[in-house]
């Protein structure tokens, strides 16, 4: 077992993971790049739910929604958030603790621009997390949107964005036998980064 943290900083053990987690195929882990993402509402009701990383650097760890969603809204409001990577064949996941802010219009449009034209048609049609009153009505806003966006690209909602999760506290997690797990955890001081050995 390593007793002692390998990194002074956690992102390029992060990239290492992550690229680690993608080597092992579609078979054994189809998306390496989903996380679980908590957030809370304004009753203090904590919700969770899966969302994909989209990038990763030592200002934080994108992810992009519909800022209309309950998670939208709940990350908005309170944004304190928590991630879980977990890549159960590898035995690894990494925990995150944070503060979540909106990323730049620039880097929204960027990102919406590359995604497939279904996605982005998508994200217009979709009244995210509100209830449909009947069926059919989810294809016919699609065909609507489909509609008004034909023969030009599809631009970016105003209401469709991303968040950017800068990190407080970050532990990689290691399964080891025995249940004698390593967990090294980075705590940020200023613009450096604690780090400790926890028990397992």
């Amino acid at each position: 077992m390593n007793h002692q943290a390998p990194y002074s900083e956690p992102f390029r053990r992060f990239a290492e993971w992550l690229a680690a987690a993608g080597a092992q195929g579609p078979v054994l882990i189809p998306e390496p790049t989903a996380f679980s993402l908590a957030s809370v509402g304004p009753d203090g009701q904590p919700s969770v739910r899966i969302v994909l990383l989209k990038s990763v650097d030592e200002g934080g760890f994108v992810f992009y929604t519909n800022h209309e969603s309950r998670k939208g809204r709940e990350v908005l409001a309170h944004p304190q958030v928590a991630l879980c990577f977990h890549w159960m064949p590898l035995e690894r996941q990494v925990r995150v603790e944070g503060v979540a802010s909106v990323v730049t219009a620039a880097e929204a449009d960027t990102y919406f621009a590359s995604r497939p034209r279904g996605s982005q048609v998508g994200a217009w049609a979709s009244r995210q997390s509100e209830q449909i009153q009947q069926p059919g009505e989810l294809e016919a806003r699609v065909r609507e949107v489909e509609r008004e966006f034909e023969g030009r690209p599809v631009t970016r909602p105003a209401h469709w964005s991303g968040f950017r999760v800068v990190p407080a506290r970050i532990e990689f997690w290691h399964g080891m036998p025995s249940r004698l797990h390593e967990r090294h955890l980075f705590v940020r001081e200023g613009d450096g980064w604690r780090t400790e050995v926890l028990y397992p």
